[in-house]
C-alpha cells in the first residue's frame, strides 16, 4: 500500500510536472526570437542572485515542516519562517539599491520582487507537501514554470524588454504562492505574526540543523551558479553567459520539475520511515535506478543531436547553446539524477556529511569550468564540468545506496486535526 501510495502521488506531480515543462519547450523558440542572448545574460544574472537568496529565505526551517506532526506546531515553524524572510527581503532590497547605484543594473529594481516570489514559493511548497495536496502542488507547478513562460512571451511580445524575462516567472511564482497558501495554519494567516516569542525560540532550536547545516549547503549550491555565470561574463562576454543561462534552463528543467515532483513525496515517506532502515533503503535505491533509467537516453540524445537541435528550437544564433548542452549532458545527467535523493540527507540527519561533501563538489565545479575556460573557453568548461562531477556523484550514489547510519525512530504525538 506504501509503494502505491508513493507511486500514485508521484504521477500526480508528473502530470503537472510534464505540462509545466511542455509550456517552455514549446514557447522557448519564440523567446529566442524576442530576446537576444545578451539579455537573456543579463538576466540570468539576476536570477542566479535572486536565487541565492530566496534558497536561504527562511533559512532552511521550512524544510522541518513535514516533520511536525502537531498543527500548532507546524502554525509557530511557518512563523519563524515568515520573520526570517521579512529579514532576508530587507537584504535584498539594500543590495538591489548597492547594485543600481554603483553598478548600474537594469535590472537591479526586480531583485527583492524575485526573492519574494521563489521564496514564498518554496516555503508554500513545503506547507502543501505537509498536507499532502499534491493535486495542488501540480497545479502550482504549472502556474510557477508554464505560466512564467507565457507571461515572458506576452511581456517580450508587449516591447517590455529584458524586464519581461524577470517578471514573468516572479508573477508566475506569486500566483503559485496564492494556490498554496490553503489549508491556513492553526489561527490564520494573522495569527503567524502573534506567535510568541518563547514557542519561536524553542523552534529554532529545535531544528537549529537546518540553518546551521543545510542553509550552508543550500547557499554554497546557488552560489556556484552565480559565480559560473560571473566568470563566463568575465572571460566571453554577456552573451556568453547568456548560451550558458539557456542551455542550463531547459537542460536542468526536467530535474526541477520531474526530479523535485518526486523529492516532494519522497521526502515526508522517508521521514515517515525513521527506525525502518531496510524501507528507507529501498525507497532511494528503487528512486535511483529509476531515474538512472530516465537520465541515460536524455544524455545520449544530447551528445548526438544537442546542436542540431537547438539550432533548430531556438535559431541558428542559438547553436553555441547547443554545443554546451552536448558537453554539459554528462553533468546534467548525473544531476538529474542527484538532484531528488539530497532530501535522503535531511531524512536520515546527515546534514553535517552531506554539507562537507557538496563543499568539495562545488568546488570541483569551479575548477572544472575555471580550467575549462583557460584550455577550451566556453565549450571546453562545459567539459570541464562534466568531468569534473564524474567521481563526485559516482561517489554520492554508492554513499546513498549502502548508507548505514539512520536516526532514531522519533516518538511522534497523533495529529491534530487539521485546518
Amino acid at each position: 500500500m506504501k509503494s502505491s501510495g508513493l507511486l500514485r502521488a508521484t504521477l500526480t506531480l508528473l502530470a503537472g510536472s510534464a505540462l509545466a515543462q511542455l509550456l517552455p519547450l514549446l514557447l522557448g523558440p519564440w523567446l529566442t526570437r524576442i530576446y537576444t542572448p545578451t539579455e537573456f545574460g543579463q538576466f540570468g544574472f539576476m536570477w542566479a542572485l535572486a536565487s541565492i537568496l530566496a534558497v536561504v529565505g527562511c533559512a532552511r526551517y521550512e524544510f522541518a515542516l513535514p516533520m511536525e506532526t502537531q498543527d500548532s506546531k507546524a502554525a509557530v515553524l511557518l512563523a519563524l519562517c515568515a520573520r526570517v524572510l521579512v529579514c532576508v527581503l530587507g537584504v535584498a532590497v539594500l543590495l538591489s539599491l548597492v547594485l543600481w547605484r554603483w553598478q548600474d543594473l537594469a535590472l537591479a529594481w526586480g531583485l527583492p520582487l524575485a526573492v519574494l516570489a521563489a521564496a514564498l514559493t518554496q516555503a508554500l511548497t513545503l506547507w502543501s507537501t505537509r498536507a499532502q495536496r499534491f493535486q495542488a502542488l501540480a497545479v502550482a507547478r504549472v502556474l510557477q514554470y508554464g505560466g512564467g513562460a507565457v507571461l515572458q512571451l506576452l511581456l517580450g511580445l508587449a516591447g517590455v524588454g529584458v524586464a519581461g524575462l524577470l517578471l514573468g516567472p516572479v508573477l508566475a511564482g506569486l500566483l503559485a504562492v496564492v494556490l498554496l497558501a490553503r489549508p491556513a495554519p492553526l489561527g490564520g494567516w494573522v495569527a503567524l505574526w502573534r506567535a510568541p516569542r518563547p514557542e519561536l525560540k524553542a523552534m529554532a532550536s529545535k531544528h537549529r540543523d537546518f540553518p546551521l547545516l543545510n542553509t550552508p549547503h543550500a547557499f554554497a549550491g546557488a552560489l556556484q551558479d552565480s559565480l559560473a555565470m560571473v566568470l563566463i561574463a568575465a572571460w566571453s562576454g554577456d552573451a556568453s553567459a547568456g548560451y550558458w543561462a539557456l542551455a542550463l534552463r531547459y537542460l536542468k528543467a526536467p530535474a526541477s520539475l520531474v526530479g523535485g515532483a518526486l523529492s516532494q513525496v519522497l521526502y515526508p515517506r522517508l521521514v515517515q520511515c525513521q527506525g525502518n532502515a531496510a524501507e528507507s533503503l529501498r525507497l532511494v535505491r528503487q528512486c535511483m535506478a529509476l531515474l538512472m533509467l530516465l537520465a541515460l537516453p536524455m544524455m545520449a540524445g544530447l551528445m548526438l543531436w544537442g546542436p542540431a537541435l537547438f539550432a533548430a528550437v531556438f535559431g541558428e544564433r542559438w547553436q553555441d547553446a547547443g554545443e554546451l548542452a552536448r558537453a554539459l549532458a554528462p553533468y546534467i545527467a548525473l544531476h538529474f539524477v542527484a538532484s531528488p535523493l539530497s532530501v535522503a540527507m535531511m531524512a536520515w540527519g546527515a546534514q553535517a556529511w552531506g554539507l562537507r561533501l557538496a563543499l568539495v563538489g562545488q568546488l570541483m565545479f569551479v575548477l572544472g569550468l575555471a580550467a575549462g575556460l583557460a584550455l577550451g573557453g566556453l565549450i571546453g568548461a562545459a567539459w570541464g564540468v562534466s568531468a569534473a562531477m564524474l567521481a563526485y556523484f559516482a561517489y554520492f550514489f554508492w554513499a546513498l545506496a549502502n548508507w548505514h547510519s539512520f536516526p532514531a525512530p522519533q516518538s511522534l504525538a497523533p495529529n491534530e486535526s487539521r485546518n
